[in-house]
């Protein structure tokens, strides 16, 4: 027996057109009696009693829409998409209840919204199913189209996940490199002050040194010009017992 994806819960809520839940298997009765048969699940398609082009269809059917499964009391239920063509009405029906459950379940009219884009892809399925029943052909196009939109939205949310993951690493090493920068800073705030403290005491120094250059150069000045006034003043002295000595006595 083929194994089948199995599902805990026993009732589905969803705008694609399935047929009547059908019971597989049943397991023994804990109370008492013959336990019962194991049947063995089949599924539509391979039913002797259906035409081959509504056998075809619901194969086609099958393969876009998977029979779902699920155990329910022990016993497991199937249940398959309905083959049963849709009318004029069944679209206006579709209609309101895609407006309804958008109200019901409060989805978003714009931006991303897991909850809408959920129920817009059931009923894409919908209108997959009905269109399939009419031309399978158009049917199988609509299934490809709906695969590369799924696999386009897909793309999208890895590229956006990785796009999220990559700015916040950016963030963090954004944030790490403040800080590293900040503690930079105050590492060259005080290297300035200690060299503005350096600046300040070679000013200092540069101003007395001046002030006792200014002091020495006054000195020697008043000294340079003393001696200058004393050599004018011998040499004057000189000249005058010179010109004594030399002057013609009468």
């Amino acid at each position: 027996m083929e194994e089948l994806d199995i599902t805990s819960v026993g009732q589905f809520q969803t705008l694609v057109r399935y047929n009547n839940p059908v019971l597989v298997v049943k397991h023994p009765d804990k109370k008492g009696g013959a336990p019962l048969t194991e049947i063995e699940m089949k599924r539509p398609q391979t039913a002797g009693a259906l035409l081959d082009t509504k056998r075809e269809t619901e194969e086609i059917l099958n393969s876009i829409l998977p029979p779902r499964c699920w155990e329910e009391d022990g016993q497991l239920w199937q249940q398959s998409v309905s083959s049963t063509p849709a009318t004029r009405q069944d679209v206006i029906n579709l209609q309101e209840m895609l407006d309804t459950r958008l109200q019901q379940t409060q989805a978003r009219e714009t931006g991303i919204c897991p909850v809408r884009r959920e129920l817009y892809s059931q009923c894409f399925d919908e209108i997959i199913r009905q269109v399939t029943i009419n031309c399978s052909e158009r049917g199988l196009l609509l299934l490809r189209i709906r695969d590369e939109i799924a696999m386009s939205m897909e793309a999208y949310e890895t590229l956006y996940c990785s796009s999220v993951a990559f700015g916040m690493r950016k963030a963090l090493q954004a944030h790490e490199e403040k800080e590293m920068l900040r503690d930079r800073v105050k590492t060259l705030e005080q290297d300035k002050e200690a060299l503005e403290e350096i600046i300040a005491d070679m000013k200092l120094k540069q101003e007395q040194a001046e002030r006792r250059n200014a002091e020495l150069r006054a000195s020697e000045e008043k000294k340079f010009t003393e001696e200058i006034t004393f050599l004018k003043k011998t040499n004057a002295q000189l000249k005058a017992q010179l010109e004594g000595i030399t002057a013609p006595k009468k």
